[in-house]
């Protein structure tokens, strides 16, 4: 079941009342690291409850802690010590002998006992927690106080998470979420609005949804929103090893954040390949090994990259995911991102990018690698919707649709700027312009006044741009104005004011008022 605003804005209203003079900022990353331990202690919980027959995990852990260890590293990728988990720190709080080295020293033992194939999952995903920084107080006194507030916070029946199903989820979702809107600045560039990611996950998925062993890739994952989004469109997304789940993150604080989101929506830490390094730097997944291109395809590819970056395009002519198109300038990387998700997509799959309206007209080298994309028939929609959608920026953006080998050469241009809901500070799509918008790319219409199919030719006769008002006509045309009907009008309310005028006078007259 989904919660209820009520519970959300009691959710907020408690972080609010617990975070003292910690600013926003740094007690998000304290926040979602002891929610997510506190689901991966309740996550071993429920294990031992199943396998310990009875048991205690302590009893079991004293006969042999190494083989205890390593038995649950095995099943789950990770362990956790007896007196260490989530409960332990609560029973600490209510007998007043919790302090600050109790959970750095559970922290520390945690990242001990981590599975060798979890590495890349677990390791470091604790490191934006500093229980010695001045963030949470001038003393181990006052950071131990502000912990335990924290902790009694995530105690509260507001974020209990043993009611199963997707409450762990829709709570991590909603966090994410309040806290990207509150600090758009910081978070907002990693978080992508929810309507524009279903859209892209329904044109992603479409005609594929009944498949196993699919793949999706995120190059910029930031909080992977999009990759559990399009992952959700997939019948099959609950089975273990049904989807494989890869992205790559360039700073520390979403590749954290995208860990903890895919496993909080109990995704196998096994189905996770979460990367912390700079796409267009260093290509992966795989990629040039030894000199030699071993590049790793996927199903499906999407990404909201950061928009016109600044990159390193010294010496990219060899590099096998531009070769063929050129180099995009090293003030706006758009375009290497773009290349980047086709290259890794396989002849099956899609791509699906969101980009600034510039990628659709600029020219110099960004001209010459979107006509290499036009004559290649690699272009299949442009899609352009309102501004004022995302939290970081009010610019209006674009989702460009891409597939590799494609027989038809038309593009279709939709134009859904125009459909949206108007909120405080912002807009949003509403659900029917999501199944709009979809129903027109997925089916290719051409809708008067809303989306166009081009041809190649026109295209071509348009110099290669691609700028949506172009090809999608919205003008509407004014009714016209009948002049001589206006001046009647205005002559009858003359006359109707005259006779007024008159009517008025007379009374005066006869109260004599007037001579």
């Amino acid at each position: 079941m989904a919660l209820s605003n009520e519970q959300k804005n009691k959710m907020w209203a408690l972080l609010n009342q617990t975070r003292g003079q910690i600013g926003l900022t740094a007690y998000k990353d304290y926040i979602f690291g002891l929610l997510f331990y506190k689901y991966l202690s309740e996550k071993a919980t429920q294990w031992l409850g199943e396998v310990l027959r009875g048991d205690t995990w302590e009893n079991v852990y004293d006969q042999d802690p190494v083989r205890a260890l390593d038995y649950m590293k095995q099943k789950l990728g990770y362990a956790i010590q007896p007196k260490e988990f989530f409960k332990d720190w609560e029973a600490a709080i209510h007998e007043e002998r919790f302090n600050i080295p109790m959970i750095s020293d559970t922290f520390g033992h945690f990242n001990q006992q981590i599975a060798f194939e979890a590495k890349d999952d677990f390791e470091g995903i604790f490191d934006g927690m500093r229980f010695d920084s001045s963030d949470l107080g001038s003393n181990a006194q006052a950071r131990a106080s502000v912990m335990i507030s924290m902790i009694e916070l995530l105690s509260a029946p507001e974020f209990d998470l043993s009611t199963g199903g997707d409450t762990v989820s829709d709570i991590y979702e909603y966090l994410l979420e309040k806290f990207a809107t509150v600090l758009a600045s910081d978070m907002g560039q990693y978080y992508t609005p929810k309507e524009i990611s279903e859209v892209m996950a329904r044109i992603l998925t479409f005609g594929k949804a009944d498949e196993d062993n699919f793949s999706i890739y995120d190059p910029a994952v930031g909080s992977a929103s999009l990759l559990i989004t399009t992952a959700s469109h997939m019948k099959h997304s609950n089975q273990r090893g049904a989807i494989k789940y890869f992205g790559q993150e360039k700073d520390a604080t979403p590749y954290r954040l995208a860990r903890m989101n895919l496993m909080m929506h109990n995704i196998e830490y096994n189905d996770i390949q979460i990367h912390h390094a700079d796409t267009l730097e260093s290509d992966w997944p795989d990629g040039v090994i030894e000199g030699k291109d071993t590049p790793r395809m996927f199903d499906a590819v999407m990404a909201n990259p950061p928009y016109s970056a600044h990159w390193n395009n010294k010496d990219r002519e060899d590099d096998p995911r531009f070769r063929e198109y050129g180099i995009a300038p090293k003030t706006k990387a758009d375009y290497s991102f773009l290349l980047h998700c086709l290259y890794h997509t396989k002849e099956s799959g899609r791509v699906a990018i969101i980009l600034p309206h510039g990628v659709l007209f600029r020219g110099a080298a960004e001209g010459r690698i979107r006509k290499a994309l036009i004559d290649k028939h690699q272009i299949e929609a442009v899609i352009g919707f309102p501004d004022k959608l995302f939290l970081n920026t009010g610019i209006p953006v674009c989702v460009l649709i891409l597939k590799k080998n494609r027989a038809n050469s038309d593009i279709l241009f939709v134009d859904a700027s125009q459909g949206f809901e108007k909120m405080k500070n912002q807009k949003q799509l509403r659900p029917e312009d999501i199944d709009k918008i979809t129903e027109t790319v997925i089916h290719r219409k051409a809708v008067d006044k809303y989306s166009h199919l081009a041809t190649l030719e026109e295209v071509i006769e348009n110099d290669y741009n691609l700028n949506i008002p172009r090809y999608v006509d919205t003008f509407e045309e004014e009714e016209s104005i009948d002049l001589a009907d206006i001046q009647g009008q205005i002559d009858e309310v003359d006359a109707e004011i005259a006779k007024a005028n008159q009517t008025l006078a007379n009374y005066f007259k006869e109260l004599g008022v007037l001579k």
